[in-house]
């Protein structure tokens, strides 16, 4: 199999984020250092990287209900704190699935799973991501159908999305946004360019998972239904 795809099974990285480690030099095969295209066979090649032998691993699949102030990142150089320090009794190598901004709570996936991790992630299996999106002002039923829409960013207009009014008053609005995209700031830039700023976000889902019942910081192990239902979103219907 693909070297990154194999170091994805085995739970080093993503396979986005393992494509980077091979082409920083930091894996190798059999003793030489990989170049990126290369293929790998488990039975007979010894992986390594930054020295240490890779093998497969058991797969674990977490939600964690993610608080506000943590980064969503395996370290970090500046000290603060990683969603990875909440996951006390976790031995296995994981990591996120995507990101949440540091000061946007809610759902979020961590897995060795590399592979369902990259599809999960890719923009072409439009993994759905549910938020309650609090901003200034009175949001008009016009504005919701322009975000429904699409509206035009930066970086080209968005997808369209879902828009629901939850709660309004003169001060401020709070909107149930479904998206299937994953841009940076996304719901922060869409909702601003429709001229209101967000003054709390909070995730709810992700891929038709909640963090009903966690409260920030806390988090869990996926039942097997959650598993097999993100296996069939993203057409892997294999472990």
């Amino acid at each position: 199999m693909r070297l990154q795809q194999y170091l994805a099974r085995c739970g080093v990285a993503s396979r986005r984020a393992a494509e980077k480690l091979i082409e920083e030099g930091r894996i190798e095969i059999n003793g030489r250092v990989a170049v990126l295209g290369e293929s790998v066979n488990p039975a007979s090649d010894i992986v390594t990287h930054n020295g240490r032998r890779v093998q497969e691993e058991r797969f674990v699949y977490i939600l964690l209900n993610k608080p506000r102030n943590v980064v969503t990142t395996v370290a970090d150089t500046h000290g603060r704190r990683t969603v990875l320090d909440g996951l006390q009794g976790v031995s296995a190598r994981v990591f996120p699935v995507g990101r949440l901004d540091m000061d946007v709570q809610g759902a979020l996936l961590l897995t060795n799973d590399g592979e369902l991790a990259y599809r999960l992630m890719h923009p072409s299996f439009e993994t759905p991501k549910v938020y309650l999106a609090t901003v200034r002002g009175r949001v008009l039923p016009e504005t919701v159908a322009r975000i429904e829409r699409g509206i035009l960013l930066e970086d080209g207009p968005t997808a369209p999305a879902q828009a629901v009014i939850v709660h309004a008053s003169a001060q401020v609005t709070t909107l149930r946004l479904t998206l299937h995209e994953g841009r940076k700031h996304e719901v922060k830039r869409m909702c601003e360019a429709a001229g209101h700023r967000v003054v709390e976000l909070r995730r709810v889902s992700f891929a038709g998972i909640t963090t009903r019942g966690l409260r920030p910081g806390q988090w869990r192990y996926l039942t097997d239904e959650e598993v097999a239902a993100l296996r069939r979103l993203t057409g892997k219907t294999q472990p």
